[in-house]
C-alpha cells in the first residue's frame, strides 16, 4: 500500500519554530512529527510513503539518508515551485510512478484514522475519492463535509461562518484517491484539492466520505503542537514514546540517563541527558533531550525542545521553547509564548503570548 504525505508547506502557523526547520521535523515528545505520521501509516499496512516536498527538502533528505523510516520506504518528490494541495498530489504521484489507488495524508495531522478501512470502503463504493471525516466542536475553521445516507458527499463547505455549518464532521486531511482524479488536476497552475477538485467531484457524484470518532489533531499551530505533545505523554493519543523510556506510577516517562533532582508531576516526559536541578518543578510538560532546568525553575504545560536551557527561578507555562534557546534566570515565559531556536530573551523579563523572534 502506498501513500503520499504532503509535507511541502512552510509551516507559517508555527513560526518562528519553522523559520529554518520544516514543521514535520520538529520533535513531538521525542520523535519527529514525520516519524509519528509514518509509523501510524505503517501500522495500517502502508509500505511506501512518497514525501511531497517543497520547503527545505534538504532537511528531510539528510535526516533519512537510507530512504527509510522503520521499514517504510521513502520516495522524495520535490516540487519545483509551490503547486497547492491538488497540484502537489498530482506531481508526487507522477514523479513516483503511482498508477493505482493511493492514500493521501496531510503531514501535520496526527490521528488514529484507520486508513486500511478507509481504503476498503472506497473500493466497495466505487467513487473516485473518499475522505476521512472527524467531528469537532467548532467546524468553522475547517472544511465541512455533509453526506447522504449512503456516504456520498453532498457538499464541500470550506470554513463556514460560525453557527452555519450543516454538520460538525470535517475533512480530516486523509483521503483515498483513484488515479483518474489526477487527470482532473491542471499541471500548469496551482490547484487546491479542497476548493476546486473536491467540489467538482461532488458535482459528479463521485466523492464519498466516512466519519471516524478517533483521536485527531492538526498539530500545525503552537497550541495544537503543545496539545499533541502532552496527549502522547498522557496516553490520550496512542503514539509510541522513544525506546528505553520508563514509566512511573504517576504517568511520567523518563530516560534512565536523565538526572532528576527536582520534582516531576504528572504527566511529564524527561528526555535523554536532561537535568532537572534541585528545587525545580516540572508538571505536565515535555523536557526533551539535553535540556537543563535550573534550581527553583518551574515548567508547566510546556514543551522544551532539545538543548534548551531554563535557568534558575525561571517560569515557563503553556509555552514552547525552541532548540538550544536560553531562558535566563528569573524570566517568565507565559500564556502561549513561542521562543525560537537558539534565541535568548532579556534576563528577568516577562513574555506573555508572544513569539520571539517574530
Amino acid at each position: 500500500m502506498k501513500a503520499i504525505l504532503l509535507v511541502g508547506g512552510e509551516g507559517t502557523r508555527l513560526r518562528p519554530l519553522t523559520l529554518d526547520t520544516p514543521k514535520q521535523m520538529l520533535e513531538v515528545a521525542g520523535i519527529s512529527m514525520l516519524e509519528r505520521v509514518v509509523s501510524r501509516l505503517a501500522y495500517f499496512g502502508v509500505t511506501e510513503v512518497v514525501l511531497s516536498l517543497g520547503y527545505r527538502p534538504d532537511v528531510f533528505l539528510s535526516a533519512y539518508p537510507d530512504g527509510y523510516i522503520q521499514k517504510v520506504k521513502l520516495t522524495y518528490a520535490v516540487e519545483p515551485e509551490p503547486m497547492d494541495t491538488a497540484g502537489a498530489i498530482r506531481f508526487a504521484a507522477r514523479e513516483s510512478g503511482i498508477d493505482d489507488t493511493m492514500i493521501v495524508v496531510n503531514g501535520d495531522v496526527l490521528s488514529d484514522i484507520p486508513v486500511d478501512h478507509l481504503l476498503e470502503l472506497h473500493r466497495s463504493r466505487g467513487g473516485l475519492a473518499t475522505i476521512a471525516l472527524v467531528p469537532v466542536k467548532d467546524p468553522s475553521a475547517f472544511g465541512v463535509v455533509p453526506t447522504d445516507t449512503h456516504g456520498r458527499v453532498t457538499a464541500f463547505i470550506e470554513k463556514p461562518a460560525p453557527g452555519t455549518a450543516p454538520t460538525n464532521f470535517i475533512n480530516a486531511g486523509t483521503y483515498v484517491i483513484d488515479p483518474a482524479v489526477l487527470d482532473m488536476i491542471a499541471s500548469d497552475r496551482r490547484v487546491s484539492i479542497e476548493k476546486e477538485i473536491f467540489p467538482l467531484l461532488v458535482e459528479r457524484g463521485q466523492l464519498f466520505a466516512n466519519g471516524y470518532r478517533c483521536y485527531w489533531i492538526d498539530a500545525g499551530t503552537p497550541n495544537t503542537f503543545l496539545e499533541a505533545s502532552l496527549d502522547i505523554v498522557s496516553g490520550k493519543f496512542s503514539s509510541p514514546l522513544p525506546e528505553s523510556f520508563e514509566a512511573d506510577d504517576q504517568g511520567n516517562w523518563s530516560c534512565p540517563h536523565s538526572v532528576v533532582e527536582g520534582q516531576v508531576l504528572p504527566f511529564s516526559y524527561i528526555g535523554h541527558n536532561a537535568h532537572l536541578a534541585i528545587g525545580s518543578v516540572v508538571e505536565a510538560s515535555v523536557i526533551s533531550d539535553d535540556v537543563y532546568v535550573g534550581e527553583e525553575a518551574l515548567v508547566k504545560r510546556s514543551v522544551i525542545l532539545p538543548g534548551a536551557r531554563v535557568h534558575s527561578s525561571a517560569i515557563v507555562t503553556n509555552s514552547i521553547i525552541g532548540y538550544n534557546a536560553v531562558i535566563p534566570p528569573g524570566t517568565s515565559i507565559l500564556d502561549g509564548s513561542v521562543i525560537s531556536h537558539r534565541a535568548s530573551v532579556e534576563e528577568g523579563s516577562t513574555i506573555k503570548g508572544q513569539r520571539v523572534p517574530t
